[in-house]
């Protein structure tokens, strides 16, 4: 896998609280919707097992990776269990030397000029920018100029208001929470429809 497919698709559907009950009808229903890059964080309890459920699924559409990874280990586990990207929220080197050991894509969460050049020095491959609200779309345009050659991804805050401008200013993905996927609202038909709508919303800010 390469972060090629982040800059083609854009956004990354970030779900906590994903169960291996939820994750494929919410899975499905964001594919649908043109939403095909799934992050299951993993602090949830059963987060490790709703993302080896999402990978023996076998949809070659979907691509499943594991986020809030804290340490070396859980990164490891979750490779094993099917991830294909692992997100952290802060930068870990060793965490980042394992996941690239194994194959997968490494994204860790920095917010300083210093963490997004220490990360990608020690081998990340795409930097999220994380809480990039707090930041805002114009700290991408700005660290264009010094370090052009470091891809970020903004994550924190991202919703259907702010998506296109961080977008424009050089984000070259987002990541999505809880604006898009809310697994505390029952899950029926009519939810997931909403979903559906709502993914096709997202990508179509970005068309």
């Amino acid at each position: 896998m390469h972060i090629d497919i982040f800059k083609r698709k854009k956004i990354v559907a970030i779900i906590r609280g994903a169960t291996p009950k939820n994750i494929i009808p919410i899975a499905n229903a964001l594919k649908e919707g043109g939403i095909s890059i799934i992050e299951i964080t993993m602090e949830t309890p059963k987060g490790l097992q709703a993302l080896e459920t999402l990978s023996d699924f076998k949809d070659h559409d979907i691509i499943a990776g594991a986020g809030t990874v804290l340490d070396s280990e859980t990164a490891r586990a979750a490779i094993i269990a099917g991830a294909k990207f692992i997100f952290s929220p802060t930068v870990q080197p060793k965490t980042i030397q394992m996941t690239k050991r194994y194959g997968a894509v490494s994204i860790p969460g920095a917010y300083t000029p210093t963490e997004i050049l220490t990360a990608y020095e020690s081998g990340a491959d795409l930097i999220k920018v994380f809480p990039a609200s707090t930041l805002g779309s114009g700290f991408f345009k700005q660290l264009s100029g010094p370090l052009p050659h470091i891809p970020l991804m903004a994550t924190g805050g991202i919703d259907e208001t702010n998506l296109k401008e961080y977008i424009k200013s050089g984000a070259v993905a987002v990541g999505i929470g809880s604006s898009l996927v809310n697994t505390k609202q029952e899950l029926n038909d009519a939810y997931l429809l909403e979903l559906t709508k709502k993914a096709k919303r997202y990508t179509n800010l970005i068309m």
